[in-house]
């Protein structure tokens, strides 16, 4: 039996890394896709195959640069995977940007706001587009020597999905509309059994938030989650590997958030 193969964009670091590990611990081959840093890549996929090895398994993890924003690399990072691994098991839409400066809703221009449209929606939408056809033609025609996973797909969200910030605009309304693509997906590929899944996470530590550090130390102490602890890139890998191991057989369309209990309402 092969390894079920897994496809994480933006996997050189932060929580596309952390998810890397993750699922090359629950024994997938990954591939690893990367935008620029290509040496972080690099230690990725190796810190990958160490990582299973220390459990005892095998697998196998290759890098591969492409800019989900542009449609030849989509392409040819699919092509790369199909062809280094076989089918597409799971594929796991991480991939994003923040503002490179963040402006008042009154006065931000329309630059930043094309590029996180691009890469923030455009990418993953198209980049889902593909791996569904592939997953689909793999369904009516059957794979010998196939995984035992149930096809998925999981998109890596945000807070911001729902959270208003007036300083990045451009931000919140990409992963708003990111945000619809699991229930379209959902719907879509129900029949074909491809399973479609939305992790929102919280206040994650990454290089992201790296800047923001004290100001949320602060609010995470002062009870703006109740799990008062910063999230971090193992806890949305490890909802990811529950995801893709099929530990939900009857769902699809859910939005699962990791979060420390952010989006809880109460009085």
């Amino acid at each position: 039996m092969k390894n079920p193969v897994a496809l994480v964009t933006g996997a050189s670091r932060g929580i596309g890394r952390g998810t890397a590990l993750e699922l090359a611990g629950a024994g997938f081959d990954v591939v690893v896709n990367y935008a620029g840093n290509e040496s972080a890549a690099r230690q990725t996929a190796s810190d990958c195959v160490a990582r299973a090895a220390v459990i005892g398994r095998n697998i196998r993890a290759k890098i591969c640069q492409a800019d989900v924003g542009v449609s030849a690399d989509r392409k040819r990072l699919v092509g790369f995977s199909r062809e280094s691994f076989g089918d597409i098991d799971l594929l796991v839409n991480n991939a994003g940007v923040a503002p490179a400066v963040r402006a008042d809703i009154l006065e931000a221009g329309e630059e930043s706001f094309d590029r996180m449209i691009s890469i923030n929606v455009k990418g993953p939408y198209f980049l889902t587009q593909l791996v569904a056809k592939a997953m689909i033609e793999r369904a009516d025609q059957g794979s010998s020597g196939a995984s035992p996973c149930r096809a998925k797909i999981v998109t890596i969200s945000s807070l911001s999905a729902y959270t208003a910030s007036v300083n990045r605009g451009d931000y919140c309304v990409s992963k708003a509309a990111l945000s619809m693509l699991t229930p379209l997906f959902a719907a879509r590929l129900a029949e074909f059994g491809i399973g479609v899944f939305e992790i929102r996470p919280g206040i994650i530590a990454t290089d992201m938030t790296g800047p923001v550090k004290e100001k949320y130390d602060r609010l995470i102490g002062d009870g703006l989650t109740p799990i008062k602890r910063w999230g971090t890139p193992e806890d949305i890998g490890k909802a990811v590997v529950a995801i893709a191991t099929d530990a939900f057989p009857f769902s699809t369309g859910e939005v699962i958030n990791v979060d420390g209990g952010f989006h809880l309402r109460t009085l």
